[in-house]
Parts: C-alpha cells; structure tokens; sequence
C-alpha cells in the first residue's frame, strides 16, 4: 500500500519525463559543443585565427605558431613565452620546443650570413637560447625525438666546451644528420 503510493503511475511518469527533457537538453548541449570545435578545428587547420575560444590555450597557441611559420619571431616568441606557466608538461614542453626552433632558426640565419665577430656571437647568443630552451623542453617531456635530435645537431654548432665524459676526440651528438628537424 505505501509503495503505491510512493511510486504511482503518474509520480513515475513526471519523473521519467523530467530525465528526458534533462537528457535532450544534456544532448542538444554536447552537440553544439561539438560542432564549436569542430569549426575551431577548422579554423586552425585553415591558419586563421579562430574567434571562438579566442582566448583558450589552443588558439594562442596556433596564433603563436603561425606567427613563427610567417616569420614574426619576436612576437611569436612573445606569446610562447606568455604559455610557459599554462597546460600540462606535453604542452610546456611544446612550447619550449616552439621558442628553441626560433631560436636555433634565427641563430642560422645569422650565421649564415657574415663572418663577423659580433654576427658570430649574435649567433652563438641565440644558439644557446635555443639550447636552454630545448633543455627546458625535454625536462618536460624527455620522450620527444625532434627536441634530441635539435639538441644534437645544435651542440655540433655550438663552440666546443669541455664536456663531462667526452674524450677530445668525440664531438657530442653526431647520432642523426645534419638538418633540424620540425622547424617553423
């Protein structure tokens, strides 16, 4: 008797209701969750700068690297720095990675271009940002091969410094060719 009217036909009915139209709502939300993303993923691939969730990590991100990839150096270089402190270690480490390509970049432009003292230590200067931020990349993440393999090849270029365990006749690195790998 008390279980009738407890659970009645009718009270059963508005409760059943009441989920579905919290399911449909629930339902109506994630679908249009999904297609954001899908347009900002879009976006993104296309290279421009997506309005929605303009001021996500995601889309400072893609801002920063397109910045790189059309060399604004500096500014990208301004708005990686400003991502260090945010997103878990995968993506510090991304962004490290990013500020030592421009780095190691800029730094062989210069070299390449004078056999000038202050161009050599301009370039060396840049060499070795790019160096502490690798280092700071694979502390974050020491599985990533392109930050290693940079490394390598950018302590090929970098003037010899005596190096704990290393005979005079080794050069560290030499363990991959010559080209950086995953420039912007």
């Amino acid at each position: 008797m008390i279980l009738n009217k407890i659970f009645s036909v009718k009270k059963v009915s508005y409760t059943l209701c009441v989920i579905g139209i919290f399911l449909l709502i629930l339902i109506f939300s994630s679908i249009f969750k999904f297609n954001q993303i899908k347009i900002f993923n879009e976006i993104i691939q296309a290279g421009d700068t997506p309005e929605i969730y303009s001021q996500s990590y995601q889309a400072r991100f893609s801002a920063a690297f397109r910045l790189a990839e059309k060399e604004y150096y500096k500014e990208a270089t301004n708005l990686f720095n400003n991502l260090t402190n945010e997103g878990s270690d995968n993506q510090k480490s991304a962004v490290h990675y990013n500020i030592g390509n421009i780095f190691f970049k800029r730094g062989l432009f210069i070299n390449g271009t004078s056999n000038d003292s202050q161009v050599a230590a301009e370039a060396e200067y840049l060499f070795r940002q790019a160096k502490k931020a690798y280092e700071q990349s694979l502390k974050y993440d020491n599985t990533h091969w392109d930050t290693k393999h940079n490394l390598d090849r950018l302590l090929t270029l970098l003037p010899s410094e005596p190096t704990p365990g290393v005979g005079d006749s080794d050069s560290p690195g030499l363990i991959m060719g010559n080209i950086p790998v995953g420039l912007p």
